[in-house]
């Protein structure tokens, strides 16, 4: 059959994404991302430079995605499928361009780990990620903002003549232009990827891109890469060099040989062809290869312990099979950001396809053996040399304008092309798709100034093009509550403090009072974050008890208010109003899990460590619970502590007493690291 692109429907058990959050996020938040180097570390010199090399302070000027629950319900999930005679491959433009599925026809075999239901999850940079097939991540080290975000999707004429499928976007942190050009020769067995990202500022960049793949896992899954060393990254924050694949008495070639997650960056040597594949007990599997821009390779594994396991099952649906990640990335390591010249661009090729090797060699002790073999099928189904050539037909098509859209992403890539006059052949960024988010900002561009109300809920842009266009704008409390969100990203505190005081003193009221609130807990002055957070609580309250149509922004901007201010309200040991405060909420976010925990919290802190424990033997779950945080075992514990101290003191003897006899439930287990 000729390869072709069409359009269909998925119908998928899927949790609603539910509204973004409407503070903006002037903290990077829960960093489960940061290194601790040892005094023995060393780095290769390239390495060291990359991992301290514009690392993010906050993830504007997008906005946390965390509105999302976990009931789930027959939903609809537009497709876009990618098929010859060989492979069928389906994509999901409106949820960052994953491709959902890859089905090799002739052994009627799913090459990826394909999620059954649509449940979002705390994994990405700004919250909501979920987990199967393949993603494009690009922004920072993390998953991408644009995990559950749409991009623009067109079909155009593919190399060889047939069909190709084109995704691009406008990425917002590092204000880049990428694209994903997906192809599948005639009667080829592997998916083709063209990706090139783009800098079309006057400035160097630093960029980020990781190709991540999910692929089923079970005892006997391998795998396998071209490298006898690895650096391995846990949750407790360390990098460090281990040899592959046997490390600390295990093999952890094996996934499951491992008891709890870890990140395993193989140290692949330089101008060897770069490959990645898992393979099941028969030898059969997904092997990914690419063009040598393209370099890091990587294992993620979930690991065999209970809170790897219970990870897993909070990602999909009870009784699926687990899974583990292959992935390959500009870099060594996901901990390092790579500079892209003014004007440059980075442009690669990757290939996705089933590998059939001898599982007797490849399972056996002979690590080289084992890599020979992979390296040696691989070259025999796809030579390398087929890869440079699909590379080099392909580089004349990335600037091809794509004719038939076939679905269609934000609008900030029109606003910057009409902000800049950008001129990016193969990614238009049209100005039908600016939209009421972009309107604002499209009055200051042709202006001169912000509308003139009062700051509400919403986007903001914090890029130094727009800090200067603000800068420029005539003072009002909009303007000022922004040039002092663009401040801030710019790590120009003081500024941003002055900007933001100033837009109160016009009446701004609730937002600047929120974004004080957090620039006096950065400062570390509890007793002072704990004022602004009442006084921008009691302003959001006032605000969403008014007529009109803005009440209703403003009465979601009082829960997610609350759930910043309350611990802020403990801190400062204001354990009464934090009461309060929660009290007030009840009727409008009663089934919110992160209110319970909240609620516990505060018992204890006023004495009362039954009543806590009772929230939790009622039983409770937090939707948005982020990646590696242990704030449920920490107050778990904390609690048991208290029953056990019984009033009195809180010694060492108590605390192994409190955990000894009051173990921590699965249901709460979610610990990444050793205790």
């Amino acid at each position: 059959m000729a390869t072709s692109v069409r359009r269909t429907t998925l119908t998928l058990p899927a949790a609603p994404l539910g509204p973004d959050n409407p503070l903006p996020a002037l903290c990077a938040g829960h960093e489960p991302h940061h290194i601790e180097l040892g005094p023995d570390t060393r780095l290769p010199a390239d390495m060291a430079r990359q991992l301290g090399y514009a690392p993010l302070r906050s993830i504007l000027p997008t906005r946390m995605r965390d509105g999302y629950g976990r009931a789930r319900r027959s939903t609809d999930v537009e497709a876009l499928v990618l098929e010859n005679d060989r492979l069928r491959a389906t994509v999901l433009p409106g949820l960052g361009g994953r491709v959902y599925s890859l089905h090799h026809k002739p052994t009627g075999r799913e090459l990826l780990y394909r999620n059954p239901v649509f449940q979002p999850a705390a994994f990405a940079l700004n919250g909501a990620w979920f987990s199967g097939g393949i993603e494009w991540n690009i922004g920072a080290t993390g998953h991408t903002t644009l995990t559950c975000a749409p991009l623009h999707a067109a079909r155009l004429p593919a190399p060889d003549g047939g069909e190709m499928l084109r995704l691009w976007e406008w990425e917002r942190l590092r204000d880049l232009p990428f694209q994903v050009d997906l192809w599948l020769p005639d009667g080829s067995d592997f998916l083709h990827v063209g990706v090139r990202i783009r800098n079309p500022h006057p400035h160097t960049v630093p960029v980020y891109w990781w190709s991540n793949t999910a692929v089923p896992e079970d005892e006997g899954t391998r795998v396998l890469a071209p490298a006898d060393e690895a650096w391995h990254f846990g949750y407790a924050h360390t990098l460090r060099r281990v040899p592959v694949p046997d490390s600390e008495g295990a093999d952890r070639s094996y996934p499951l040989r491992s008891e709890y997650p870890a990140d395993y960056f193989y140290d692949v040597p330089e101008g060897a062809r770069g490959w990645i594949t898992s393979l099941d007990a028969d030898g059969r599997g997904l092997v990914q290869t690419s063009t040598g821009t393209l370099r890091g390779r990587k294992l993620f594994l979930w690991g065999a312990g209970r809170a790897g396991r219970r990870w897993q099952q909070w990602l999909t649906a009870p009784g699926t099979g687990g899974y583990a990640e292959i992935q390959a990335g500009l870099a060594r390591t996901q901990l390092e950001h790579v500079p892209l010249d003014a004007g440059g661009e980075f442009a690669w090729l990757e290939a996705y396809g089933p590998l059939e090797t001898d599982a007797a060699t490849v399972h056996g002790a002979d690590w080289a053996a084992a890599r020979g073999e992979v390296a040696a099928r691989l070259e025999a189904v796809l030579p390398r040399a087929d890869v440079e050539a699909a590379y080099a037909a392909w580089r004349p098509y990335a600037d091809h304008e794509p004719k038939e859209s076939l679905a269609t992403g934000s609008g900030w890539g029109a606003l910057e092309v009409a902000r800049a006059g950008l001129d990016l052949p193969g990614t238009p960024f049209e100005a039908a798709t600016l939209g009421a988010e972009q309107e604002p900002w499209l009055t200051l561009l042709t202006t001169g100034d912000l509308p003139a109300a009062s700051p509400a809920p919403g986007p903001a842009l914090v890029a130094p093009a727009w800090r200067e266009l603000l800068e420029s704008a005539a003072p009002g409390p909009a303007t000022d509550y922004h040039l002092g969100l663009a401040q801030w990203h710019a790590d120009d505190r003081a500024q941003a403090v002055r900007s933001w005081e100033r837009a109160l003193a016009q009446g701004a009221g609730c937002l600047p009072l929120y974004c004080l609130a957090v620039a006096e807990s950065v400062a570390g002055e509890p007793a002072r974050a704990a004022d602004r957070y009442a006084q921008a609580c009691a302003a959001a309250a006032r605000a969403a008890s008014d007529e009109g149509p803005r009440a209703r922004a403003w009465q979601e901007v009082l829960p997610a208010l609350a759930r910043e201010a309350v611990p802020a309200l403990l801190a400062a040991g204001r354990t009464a109003e934090a009461a309060q405060l929660l009290a007030g909420l009840r009727q409008t976010a009663p089934a919110d899990g992160r209110f319970a925990l909240l609620t516990a919290q505060v018992l204890l802190a006023q004495g009362q460590p039954a009543a806590a424990r009772e929230i939790f033997d009622a039983g409770f779950e937090i939707a948005a619970l982020r990646e590696g945080d242990e704030v449920l075992g920490d107050t778990w514990y904390a609690i048991a502590e208290r029953l056990v101290a019984a009033g009195g003191p809180v010694t060492e003897d108590v605390r192994a007493t409190a955990r000894a006899t009051h173990p921590l439930p699965e249901r709460y287990d979610y610990r990444m690291r050793p205790a």
